[in-house]
């Protein structure tokens, strides 16, 4: 195990938590690449097992609209952890990790794609699941369990019965 307490002594304000054995650090989103990078350089976590997104907007006691979660993977020893940062709107952005991990790429845009997070400085910023001409974002809490109606713009598909 690597000593966690003085990796983090460099970046202020973040936090740590652990639950049934995973350990969770809590980073201000401007820090959020700085230890990422300083967790891939210096420590070697080589690997970026997800990247994923939760809409706190309407939970209890949540401060923050949505909270950006990393998992880095030591692969020599698998030791693992879970990197969590905050964003908030009006235009949530952070920095893109592809110039890390050429893996993020797809997972990046699959955020982007049902939260709306804005990865700066992503190499293909665009959908990946939904259309082109999709404009909501279809995991965020505020988009309505039955759609905004945007199905009647796509062109209808008819089978022909074999």
């Amino acid at each position: 195990m690597f000593a966690l307490p003085a990796v983090l002594n460099k970046f202020p304000g973040t936090t740590t938590s652990e639950f049934r054995g995973q350990t969770r650090v809590v980073v201000p989103a401007a820090l959020c690449w700085d230890l990422l990078r300083t967790l891939k350089e210096e420590h070697e976590f080589d690997l970026l097992a997800d990247v994923t997104c939760v809409d706190y907007l309407n939970y209890r006691d949540a401060t923050d609209r949505y909270g950006m979660a990393y998992n880095v993977v030591r692969t020599s020893d698998n030791v693992r952890l879970i990197v969590r940062t905050f964003l908030n709107d009006p235009e949530p952005t952070i920095p893109t990790t592809t110039t890390l991990w050429l893996g993020a790429d797809w997972m990046e845009r699959e955020v982007y794609d049902m939260f709306g997070i804005t990865f700066a400085g992503h190499p293909d910023h665009r959908r990946i699941l939904c259309p082109d001409e999709f404009v909501a974002y279809p995991l965020r809490k505020d988009y309505p369990l039955q759609g905004r109606g945007e199905r009647h713009n796509f062109p209808v598909l008819t089978r022909r019965e074999a």
